[in-house]
């Protein structure tokens, strides 16, 4: 499909800076293709009032890490050059792939020394060597620490990259460090939040209880491509990068409990989305499953496990507004935005959000 279908005008002041506070007050859109009204405005606090009994909400549990480093290139002979580092997905004990600027300038045998002065933490100093260079300034790092000492430096000298969209406008602050994160995150590893979950309180968990919805946890490592434009003229030359997670054998026997007494499936997030559909085979069977998925969900998909989609307001031209015009209808999708736009909802990461029903 032409990418250009999935480009629209998005002002400057619809794009929110800060997140909502409480969490909860955020605003949600509704949208259920073929109903009457098809779109609705509502508040994430009424979510439990939109799901019946026996749902299953679906969360990505996984955890951001400061994926963000800077540092200095050595070459032999002092030539130096500063360098900056986004981690995207981890390849190895001691190895991650990066996206890196200036991209160009990079080779493979470069060595660059993270931190200050090279004094990453106790533990020595943070050092790696560029192993491979691929496509669009990514490249692959060797790091001189491995596993849990890697670890452990990366989150003394890294920082919490924030979208571009929001970088570019202003630094990270502390405020950044508790907003940035989910209140159920616990698998470190991801470089961008799963923005949908960012709405959840202990007072909503507490309401979906209440109202007979259950929660279950899937982890997928969002990685920094969710953040990289879609280049190509059409989505069947585009290249997405792979991320890394896992549904455990438990988790899928319950949500396969869920479908099979009629319960919906809604998925928080379209990470949690495209993990599942990954792990789905082609009877709607959920099956338990671990690796690196690169899914790609454009209009003509036939979803097979998720029933509901919670979700922010997505970039132009992004294979994200292109997966929930999947889900809902492209014509639905554009109508929903250009009333979300025009009604003053905010978005992109710490935006308002949106409850995609599928269509028929």
């Amino acid at each position: 499909m032409r990418v250009d279908l999935f480009d629209f005008d998005l002002p400057e002041e619809n794009i929110a800076l800060r997140p909502a506070s409480p969490r909860d007050s955020a605003r949600m859109l509704v949208v259920q293709p073929g109903a009457g009204p098809e779109l609705t405005d509502r508040h994430v606090r009424d979510l439990p009032s939109m799901l019946r009994p026996g749902d299953a909400l679906v969360f990505n549990d996984t955890k951001v890490i400061p994926a963000q480093l800077e540092g200095q290139r050595l070459r032999e002979g002092g030539s130096e050059l500063p360098v900056s580092a986004t981690l995207h997905m981890r390849a190895g004990p001691e190895r991650w792939k990066a996206f890196a600027r200036p991209g160009k300038r990079i080779r493979e045998g470069d060595r660059i020394i993270f931190g200050h002065s090279g004094d990453a933490c106790l533990l020595g100093t943070l050092n790696a060597t560029v192993e491979a260079k691929g496509e669009g300034g990514e490249i692959t790092l060797l790091f001189d620490l491995s596993g849990p000492a890697l670890d452990e430096a990366i989150m003394t000298v890294g920082h919490i990259p924030l979208p571009p969209y929001i970088a570019d406008k202003r630094p990270e602050d502390e405020r950044d460090q508790v907003d940035y994160q989910t209140i159920y995150a616990r698998e470190q590893g991801a470089v961008a939040a799963p923005t949908a979950g960012l709405h959840f309180t202990p007072e909503i968990f507490a309401a979906l209880d209440r109202a007979g919805i259950e929660r279950h946890f899937v982890t997928l490592h969002v990685g920094a491509g969710t953040f990289l434009p879609v280049k190509a003229d059409d989505t069947d030359a585009h290249r997405m990068h792979s991320e890394v997670g896992h549904v455990t054998a438990e988790t899928a026997g319950r949500l396969n409990a869920v479908r099979a007494r009629g319960g919906r499936i809604v998925s928080v997030g379209t990470t949690s989305l495209r993990l599942l559909e990954s792990a789905t085979g082609e009877d709607g069977t959920i099956q338990a499953w671990s690796g690196a998925t690169d899914i790609f969900i454009t209009p003509g998909y036939a979803f097979k496990a998720v029933d509901v989609l919670m979700t922010n307001f997505h970039l132009p031209r992004s294979t994200l507004f292109m997966l929930v015009s999947a889900f809902s209808g492209l014509d639905t999708m554009k109508a929903a935005y250009d009333h979300a736009i025009r009604s003053g909802y905010r978005f992109y990461s710490y935006g308002d959000a949106s409850l995609l029903f599928r269509k028929a």
